[in-house]
């Protein structure tokens, strides 16, 4: 029964480390997007910075998943929702990186006056954010159908990438003096997309713990 108790606690535990990294990550995915459109150095210096606590919280999160795998050896639904929280803080902790890797483009994109409207920008990082809060609340709470919404909702972040990704060609055409600072956003779009696809990638290993089958192996 002790063992037990220690074992309920201990998942309790790891998840509340989980929210806590989910919601450091989607903050810094908010002030990523506020630092870009405000032109924001120093705002964009400080989600740099703060790359190294993500970091540490995977640590611990990794830490806290493999002791109660040695510890308590779980078994069927249990080992499942463990080994997908290892594959889940991977996602954020990337997701993280790329909220980094935008930030250190701001620094220098700052400098300089847009040539392209940032609004298609703003909308792929709110989507994002969107993705990301309910894949975390359907993991948490297993919730299969939301898992299945937020892994419909990609394709909204796709289209808005496209999107942009047109508008920059154009931009590009029109004046080719532009080039340089459209592939810079033509990247920070991507990292935007590629955001939405680690929400999608913890949207299905909630699928893969409530089911115990990977969307990727049907």
């Amino acid at each position: 029964m002790v063992t037990r108790t220690k074992f309920a606690e201990q998942l309790e535990r790891l998840n509340d480390e989980l929210i806590k990294m989910s919601k450091a990550v989607e903050f810094a995915i908010y002030d990523t997007t506020k630092a870009l459109v405000g032109k924001d150095v120093e705002l964009a210096k400080k989600i740099i910075a703060s790359d190294d606590d993500i970091d540490a919280m995977e640590k611990e999160i990794e830490r806290i998943c493999l002791e109660i795998i040695l510890r308590q050896q779980p078994v069927a639904g249990d080992l499942r929702w463990v080994s997908s929280v290892l594959k889940i803080i991977t996602d954020l902790e990337r997701i993280g990186d790329h909220a980094t890797d935008i930030s250190e483009m701001t620094t220098f994109l700052a400098k300089q006056e847009y040539v392209s409207d940032v609004s298609l920008i703003s909308k792929m990082a709110d989507e994002t954010m969107k993705m990301l809060n309910k894949s975390i609340n359907a993991f948490i709470k297993k919730d299969v159908q939301l898992a299945e919404e937020v892994i419909a909702a990609d394709d909204i972040v796709d289209d808005l990438f496209l999107q942009k990704k047109n508008e920059l060609i154009e931009s590009m055409k029109k004046d080719a003096n532009n080039a340089n600072q459209a592939m810079d956003f033509m990247m920070i779009a991507k990292y935007y997309e590629r955001v939405g696809d680690h929400a999608t990638n913890i949207a299905e290993w909630t699928l893969f713990a409530a089911t115990g089958v990977h969307k990727d192996t049907k």
